[in-house]
């Protein structure tokens, strides 16, 4: 269980929550940016233009909790927007360039507490973004797990549904299931015989 920390002038950090589709990233990030805001915390909430599955102003998670926010193309717009405020929080982190991660830094270390998630590995299971350099430089790193859509073991994988296509492609239970390993290996491998017109059985 993640304990946030009590922020003193001059103090920052950066806190990364990770994990597959459908693990509770979104939920995580809304419950620490509205405890925030009862501890009389100046909060911004940031999300990327891409994302525009359930709406174009707010963070919305599966179970649909909502926060509002301000969606931005780039994260170099991060530091124009998060002035004076105690914590900055971020969603779909997987989908910014590169420079959010040095943007993270300018911000923690101003003072300013970043509470960040995103999607630590894409559906073939490759690290995603920036994501491996933010869990990298952040101070506490949460990994939430899914349940597994054919098992009901944990799930750490983002299956799916349909081969090819590109890495970024939005999409939910109708495109996306979390797997376990051992799922997700044996989905790999049945993939790869299909590519190659073997039968997978």
């Amino acid at each position: 269980m993640f304990l946030e920390n009590t922020p003193h002038p001059g103090s920052g950090w950066i806190e990364v929550i990770c994990g597959s589709m459908f693990s509770g990233k979104t939920e995580e990030l809304i419950r620490r940016l509205n405890r925030a805001r009862i501890a009389k915390q100046r909060v911004e909430i940031f999300k990327p233009t891409v994302d525009v599955r359930y709406s174009e102003e707010e963070i919305v998670s599966h179970n649909q909790n909502v926060i509002a926010c301000t969606v931005i193309e780039s994260s170099a717009n991060l530091l124009l927007l998060a002035d004076q405020v105690d914590v900055v929080g971020i969603d779909e982190a997987q989908f910014f360039d590169d420079g959010i991660v040095d943007v993270c830094n300018q911000l923690a270390n101003r003072g300013v507490r970043i509470v960040i998630a995103g999607l630590d590995m894409d559906s073939n299971g490759n690290p995603f973004g920036p994501m491996p350099l933010l869990m990298a430089t952040a101070e506490y790193v949460t990994k939430v797990h899914a349940i597994c859509a054919r098992t009901g073991r944990l799930a750490h994988y983002s299956h799916r549904l349909m081969n090819g296509g590109p890495q970024v492609f939005l999409g939910e239970s109708d495109h996306y299931e979390a797997v376990s390993r051992d799922v997700f290996v044996q989905l790999q491998a049945q993939s790869k015989d299909e590519k190659h017109g073997l039968d997978p059985r």
